[in-house]
């Protein structure tokens, strides 16, 4: 054992070395570091990544055990119970300090309170901090007393009231503690037999380095069109991607409101666009605010009106939207790009989520499970609020009545059909002007396309206008917005 007894940093949802306060205080010690990820088992109630997440975090873990290495240090693996796994390896190293950053979603919000007792019962100490948020969820709280329930104060709060702490680096040197570790390769979290990762591993450089890149070249101009781009799916600029990043913490929140703000400061970066891009990055926080005082948000209503909504169960429709073979080419397009990248452009989220659970008229939650699978970004706030806020069921939720056009949004947004022609590819030669409606396209323009509707792309599975009016007759029964028409 080491002369000077080390400190543990336990790393969970925050794989950066950079601006990273458990680190920092592990390295400010002085003492040697043990820098461990614990996969975790036997958390009752624990929510297991889905194959897409697990992809990244297979990734993300080699890139953090590289930058590890090259200042002395090493990642060590291990699986178990975290009270079972710190307790060997405190008692196999002598380590006398455990730090970490905070967890807000449940269980492990409950967990680390009850080891952070039994450690510190053992004479362990133990610290624990905010590496995850601008500001801790409980932290902003409305004129009564409560949490924000309404983005739009929640948003105007922050920014009035937000501080971000000075940067921290990485730290040059950590010295090395020797402990057993098992081998990332063991835990199977790549996909084989078969890959399908392919198209993922050539969109995404997960790790803190690719992080970083991210952010600059987003702030290095796309930023300042972000206002009138974000809604573009077919803009591969109009996104910064960065949400896969923040999921796993190769980056903090902190450090892109301080790259933005530095970016402003200095002429380099418009303040309306940028301000729009930090809001939604203040729409995380408000998320993670919702799962703080909402443990269930992934499985309950948050609006209980919303418990006797009459909803359907349809096993072909829900395949047929899962695998983008709706006969709506936008919802299919978006359908067919998450499927392949792990991802999809937000503004396709919101016309897939509104399809499923308004057209279609299937539960959220079966939409919210499906992304949580495949989405390399599914965040345990982020996803559950985003699906009831278009579901009607959230806080500060769309109103029942707004149905997204998926023809029209389609039309919108994909102008030229770049985005649907990219992902939906048997249609591409079909002309502009049907392209987002084939089945209202005359029987010659099918044909020179080389489409059969039915055969080489689907018809609709559902009429918009019936299906819209199934929704809102299915809505009112909730009565959640009551002479809100």
């Amino acid at each position: 054992m080491p002369s000077v007894a080390p400190v543990i940093v336990w790393f969970r949802e925050d794989l950066r070395l950079a601006d990273n306060p458990a680190v920092a205080a592990a390295a400010a010690s002085g003492a040697p570091v043990i820098c461990l990820y614990i996969r975790e088992t036997g958390a009752k109630g624990a929510r297991a990544p889905g194959g897409a997440a697990l992809w990244w975090l297979d990734k993300s873990l080699k890139s953090l055990a590289r930058s590890l290495e090259a200042i002395g240090n090493r990642l060590i693996l291990r699986t178990g119970d975290p009270q079972t796994v710190l307790t060997e390896v405190i008692s196999e190293t002598g380590a006398n300090a455990v730090v970490w950053n905070r967890r807000y979603g449940e269980p492990g919000r409950t967990s680390d309170t009850a080891l952070k007792a039994a450690l510190k019962e053992a004479g362990i100490d133990v610290s624990s901090f905010n590496g995850r948020l601008l500001m801790e969820p409980w932290e902003l709280k409305t004129g009564s007393g409560g949490y924000y329930r309404v983005f739009t104060p929640f948003w105007r709060a922050m920014q009035a009231a937000y501080v971000p702490n000075p940067a921290t680096g990485a730290p040059g040197r950590l010295r090395d503690v020797d402990a057993s570790s098992e081998d990332i390769a063991d835990w199977r979290m790549h996909p084989t037999a078969p890959d399908w990762s392919h198209g993922m591993g050539e969109f995404w450089t997960p790790g803190e380095a690719g992080a970083r890149k991210r952010l600059k070249d987003f702030l290095d101009g796309p930023v300042n069109d972000y206002a009138e781009d974000r809604n573009r799916p077919d803009l591969d600029s109009s996104s910064s991607r960065l949400s896969p990043h923040l999921r796993y913490g190769e980056i903090g929140p902190a450090q892109i409101w301080r790259a933005v703000k530095a970016g402003i400061d200095a002429g380099r970066i418009q303040e309306r666009p940028a301000m729009v891009f930090l809001s939604e990055i203040a729409w995380r926080e408000f998320s993670h605010v919702l799962l703080h005082f909402n443990p269930e948000l992934a499985s309950k209503n948050y609006n209980p009106n919303f418990d006797q909504m009459p909803w359907r169960t349809d096993a072909a429709a829900l395949r047929k939207w899962q695998q983008g073979m709706t006969g709506y080419p936008v919802v299919d397009a978006g359908m067919r790009q998450l499927w392949h990248t792990g991802w999809m452009h937000n503004r396709v989220r919101m016309i897939v989520a509104s399809f499923l659970t308004k057209h279609l008229l299937l539960p959220w939650q079966v939409g919210e499970e499906w992304f949580w699978n495949t989405l390399v970004d599914a965040d345990p706030a982020a996803n559950a609020a985003s699906w009831q806020w278009t579901a009607g069921s959230g806080a500060d939720a769309a109103p029942y009545f707004r149905v997204f056009n998926p023809i029209t949004q389609g039309s919108k947004f994909d102008e030229t059909g770049a985005y649907v022609r990219r992902w939906v590819p048997e249609i591409s030669n079909v002309a502009d002007k049907y392209l987002h409606a084939p089945f209202e396209a005359p029987a010659e323009v099918l044909r020179r396309a080389g489409v059969v509707l039915g055969m080489t792309y689907p018809k609709p599975i559902v009429d918009h206008a019936a299906a819209r009016q199934r929704a809102l007759d299915a809505y009112k029964q909730t009565r959640q917005e009551k002479g809100a028409e």
